[in-house]
């Protein structure tokens, strides 16, 4: 019946659109006039048509994704007590983050769902021990765990290692083997892309920083079969978003193959704090959900809830219900969770995808040629290639070609956020002594909301 239905028109050539465009225009130059060129040096066609897509069919099914929420462990009795009230209330999947290795585990997961729900585990420190414990709880326990562990993604935030670098590497090639054949722990090996989007990244930039720092635990990891987990950020930039995921899972098997290895890759994915205002703050909400639906169709395994308070409030119910009920709302009423492959079929999403694959793999290149994401960290290459993009960026929101509404456009001058403030929500300056220059996450309005609280002052 399809084919009948569609042999009645006849195919038109992408020649012949562009000579009905070029009509149109009227002796404008089709390239200067509706040809866009993005920071990743992409240029946006104004259609997509099927005789110029010569792409190959990359098709994958995307898999079910979860909801995830993430508890601060501060007393293991108060965090056992959330994360049961919020599986209760919808989420699938819950990121444990331990300041210390003082936690009770057994108090920590009591009447905890084992069998249905996940378990993401990041620490901020570096521990056999720690792993042994974990070991030892978990063995007779029907969990599915994901271990949240980057030195590499420690030393490009913090600016060192958690002790050097042959120390963790040597902790870490030890827990690898620990955690070897035992089932309940799903992956070890985390790349934190979140970093890199959060820092002013682009979208080119972020998947071959992430192929290149994935290529060091390759390179000094004594196995090489480890699935990985990649922390992702995801801004705005709608199907771009959906692209970078595809794609990344496209590079993952590029290398993974060099390897000998046919491990998987799980997408951890959160919605980007640099977009996220201070003043209007309920935009955040919009924004998060069109993040959140560029991950869903993209192709993520996990999406963690941001509120949007999250970086000027303590923890809030309010806030916290708010963004997990986004999520709700897509799996269960928007029925986001029904269509495996949504944007299969979409010449502008596939073309996209193999434009950032292309060029992450060539910049990826690049780096190795120069001895690796290691040797370029060190000389602070990745550091000053970063702030040239979040410059551009910046200049682009100082001068309002990039909009945050109700910040730098439509403002409403009778918001005061003064009172508001429970945490810092600023980059924060510490002294300290670093082996490199850590890579700096910064909110894209923080100068010019630290100008506006100066004038509620006054």
């Amino acid at each position: 019946m399809t084919n009948s239905l569609f042999n009645e028109f006849p195919e038109i050539s992408t020649k012949q659109w562009k000579q009905k465009i070029q009509f149109e225009l009227k002796g404008e130059d089709y390239n200067d006039t509706l040809v866009t060129k993005t920071p990743e040096d992409i240029n946006i066609k104004p259609f997509y048509n099927s005789d110029d897509f010569l792409a190959e069919n990359n098709s994958i099914i995307n898999p079910e994704w979860n909801i995830c929420e993430k508890i601060f462990v501060a007393k293991a009795s108060g965090a056992n007590v959330k994360a049961i009230e919020n599986i209760k209330k919808g989420a699938q999947s819950i990121l444990f983050f331990f300041p210390d290795d003082t936690a009770d585990l057994h108090t920590l997961f009591k009447s905890f769902p084992f069998k249905t729900v996940a378990i993401h585990i990041e620490t901020a420190f570096l521990s056999v021990a720690f792993v042994k414990q974990l070991v030892t709880f978990f063995k007779n326990k029907q969990a599915h765990i994901f271990l949240h562990i980057d030195i590499i993604g420690n030393l490009a935030r913090t600016g060192n290692w958690y002790f050097n670098f042959k120390k963790d590497f040597a902790i870490y090639n030890n827990i690898q083997s620990i955690l070897t054949d035992i089932p309940q722990f799903k992956t070890v090996v985390t790349v934190d892309l979140s970093l890199y989007q959060n820092a002013g990244a682009n979208m080119v930039q972020q998947l071959a920083y992430g192929l290149a720092h994935v290529n060091e635990y390759f390179t000094y990891l004594e196995r090489k079969d480890f699935a990985v987990t990649f922390k992702i950020a995801v801004g705005s930039n709608y199907f771009f978003e959906i692209g970078k995921l595809k794609a990344l899972r496209i590079l993952w098997k590029t290398i993974a193959s060099e390897y000998n290895s046919t491990a998987n890759c799980f997408l951890f994915c959160t919605p980007t704090k640099r977009n996220k205002t201070l003043y209007d703050y309920n935009v955040n909400m919009l924004r998060t959900t069109t993040e959140s639906m560029s991950t869903i169709i993209g192709g993520a395994d996990t999406i963690c809830t941001l509120p949007y308070d999250s970086f000027y409030h303590k923890d809030k119910e309010f806030a916290s219900r708010i963004a997990r009920n986004q999520l709700l709302i897509l799996k269960h009423e928007s029925y986001f969770d029904k269509v495996k492959n949504p944007s299969d079929g979409s010449y502008y999403i596939e073309s996209i995808t193999e434009d950032l694959a292309k060029k992450g793999l060539e910049l990826f290149k690049k780096i190795e040629a120069k001895n690796g994401f290691l040797t370029l960290l060190k000389e602070h290459l990745i550091q000053k290639k970063i702030k040239e993009n979040a410059n551009t960026e910046q200049t682009k929101f100082n001068e309002k070609s990039k909009i945050l509404v109700g910040t730098n456009k439509y403002q409403n001058q009778k918001d005061r956020m003064q009172n508001e403030l429970e945490l810092y929500p600023f980059v924060k300056t510490e002294i300290r002594k670093t082996l490199i220059e850590p890579i700096i996450e910064r909110r894209l309005a923080e100068a010019s909301e630290q100008e506006r609280l100066k004038k509620e002052v006054l």
